[in-house]
């Protein structure tokens, strides 16, 4: 019973709620409409002949619905798109990550000092992915991820996670020629990075194309046109009332035509768009978790004897 009435509380409380709507956005458009009809219901209480049934034919329901649901799935698939893109982030660091931990050999000291740089690299490619598709500039979020020289270096450029991938390229090159790596492993965490890159690609197209504008533009004008032409097919028979159903009707047009619009570009700071600094938080805990683990690939034969950084073992 607890749970049905939290239910409840928490289906009123999403209903009423106005952060994360499109009430505040469509709100001014509605408004007009409500204004223009107030002024039809005074010209007919004035007895002049406004009342116009036939416009109901201009713009039929079914036409204006399929032109809203094409809008609002096309804008639906853009952010589905989006969302399983930095899915496959995730996944795909998480694989470079594990594989760079535990399988590329350590001879020295300095072995062990690069992975871990590599590793926060791997964690600075989502949150720099991140500020290129906001299109802001690199900032202190990235700087504690990497070295120094690194940083000054990514704040000149101008699609700075694609550095990084080759920051890190670099690195497993250089130790596939130092056989730290064997070709197979070189060739797995190869493909692990360029799927990195490939979901970069695919979320700066979706960035990069936006809706048609001629067909946003249209869209815009047919909706404008039925709302202002609701109080002519209304008036006779609601009069008053009038206003009160152009305003109900022109919030819901406009508020699916205003979803579509909310979520088409899904890499914002909008309460609407993908919670990418929840994302970009997890991939770096779970690197810095990882990091806390030992691998057994890490233990170094000695004699009869494996030796590792806990100490030694009898074999």
């Amino acid at each position: 019973m607890g749970k049905v009435q939290q239910s409840q509380q928490t289906w009123f409380h999403l209903a009423l709620r106005l952060k994360g709507s499109v009430i505040p956005a469509v709100l001014p458009r509605t408004l007009v409409c409500g204004a223009f009809s107030i002024a039809v219901v005074l010209l007919d209480h004035l007895g002049y002949p406004v009342s116009l049934p036939v416009l109901a034919g201009v713009i039929p329901n079914v036409v204006l619905g399929l032109m809203l649901v094409f809008r609002t799935n096309t804008a639906y698939e853009r952010f589905w798109e989006g969302r399983k893109l930095w899915g496959n982030l995730v996944n795909a660091t998480r694989n470079l990550a594990r594989q760079i931990w535990v399988s590329v050999i350590e001879k020295d000291l300095q072995d062990r000092q690069h992975k871990e740089i590599i590793l926060s690299l791997l964690a600075a490619f989502s949150v720099a992915m991140k500020r290129h598709l906001r299109q802001e500039s690199v900032n202190e979020e990235l700087e504690k991820l990497m070295p120094h020289a690194e940083y000054a270096t990514l704040k000149t450029l101008h699609n700075p996670p694609l550095e990084i991938a080759f920051w890190i390229q670099d690195y497993l090159q250089h130790q596939y020629q130092r056989d730290c790596l064997n070709i197979y492993q070189f060739s797995q965490m190869e493909r692990s990075l360029n799927a990195m890159v490939d979901c970069l690609g695919g979320c700066e197209r979706i960035l990069k194309t936006p809706m048609p504008l001629a067909y946003a533009i249209h869209l815009k004008q047919v909706l404008l046109i039925y709302g202002l032409t609701l109080p002519f097919q209304f008036v006779a028979e609601l009069h008053g009332w009038t206003v009160a159903i152009v305003i109900l009707i022109s919030f819901i047009m406009f508020g699916i035509e205003e979803i579509g619009i909310e979520i088409e570009n899904p890499f914002g700071h909008d309460p609407n768009d993908l919670p990418l600094d929840t994302i970009c938080a997890a991939i770096q805990q779970n690197i810095q978790e990882l990091m806390l683990l030992e691998p057994n690939s890490n233990l170094r034969r000695q004699g009869n004897y494996y030796v590792s950084k806990a100490g030694i073992e009898q074999s």
